[in-house]
């Protein structure tokens, strides 16, 4: 079994991001980046699945610059086989990723996708589903794990992925009434929740072996895959400062600026 699994470059969730004056951007200086957490976690359930059924192959793929390398080769540490990058320095949208995933897909004939659900710079959690309506693959969104919910699922023990024979995957996933467990058949794409896993540290061991492991780049012009971006950003607004708190004196000052002033009541 092949599971392909995306690996974002983001920026660190714990830096502070500043916009550029102009609106144009993001300020990049001396901006720390690492693994969007989504697809960390898509790449230890995959690293997971690999240990319980035996003979997986885990494949790591990123889109971008060569910087996107140093992601890859953490997944890599990690316990990924391989690894590829398309090498692409233009800005590209959700659309133009699916083409290009398609594509991978398809030349590597995977049996899984496992990706993050989001990427946490744009927020946009479209990608997965684009990529399945692309290949007309059946897809679970949102997998995560069974917690704090009397199910059966929590009783028994079970992953928030399970694939059997590889024919078909269980997925277990959050929706607004409680815990739902889809079965798919495969070929699928899975993406993942936050609280599917908690990703492994990368050991000496696995960073000394993934620097020999094969990490292949493909200009994203050979891949003959339309990536025109369909959506342009305009201008980037960093969010309005908060307003200092205040104190009152009573329940119903507290009534009366709520209505008279916050409006909400």
């Amino acid at each position: 079994m092949k599971i392909l699994v995306t690996v974002k470059r983001v920026p660190d969730p714990n830096a502070t991001i500043k916009v550029k004056p102009d609106g144009s951007g993001i300020v990049t200086d001396n901006l720390k980046y690492v693994v969007n957490p989504f697809d960390e976690i898509g790449v230890e359930e995959a690293l997971r699945l690999k240990d319980k059924g035996g003979g997986a192959e885990v494949i790591l793929v990123s889109i971008g610059g060569k910087v996107a390398a140093e992601q890859l080769r953490t997944g890599l540490a990690m316990g990924a086989d391989r690894a590829i990058l398309v090498l692409a320095e233009q800005e590209l949208d959700s659309l133009g990723v699916a083409r290009i995933l398609e594509k991978i897909a398809r030349d590597e004939q995977v049996d899984v996708v496992l990706m993050g659900k989001q990427a946490i710079d744009d927020d946009c959690n479209q990608t997965g589903q684009m990529l399945a309506a692309r290949l007309g693959w059946p897809q679970a969104t949102c997998a995560s794990k069974a917690e704090g919910l009397d199910s059966d699922a929590e009783k028994q023990g079970l992953p928030g992925i399970v694939i059997s024979g590889g024919k078909t995957a269980k997925v277990i996933r959050e929706v607004d009434g409680g815990i739902e467990t889809l079965e798919i058949g495969l070929p699928a794409i899975i993406t993942v929740d936050l609280r599917l896993n908690t990703p492994r540290y990368a050991s000496l061991p696995g960073i000394m072996k993934a620097r020999k492991k094969e990490l292949k780049e493909i200009p994203v012009d050979s891949l003959g895959v339309d990536v025109t971006p369909r959506i342009k950003i305009l201008k980037l607004d960093p969010p309005p400062k908060r307003q200092a708190g205040r104190k009152v004196e009573s329940v119903q000052e507290l009534v009366n600026v709520l209505h008279t002033e916050a409006k909400v009541i």
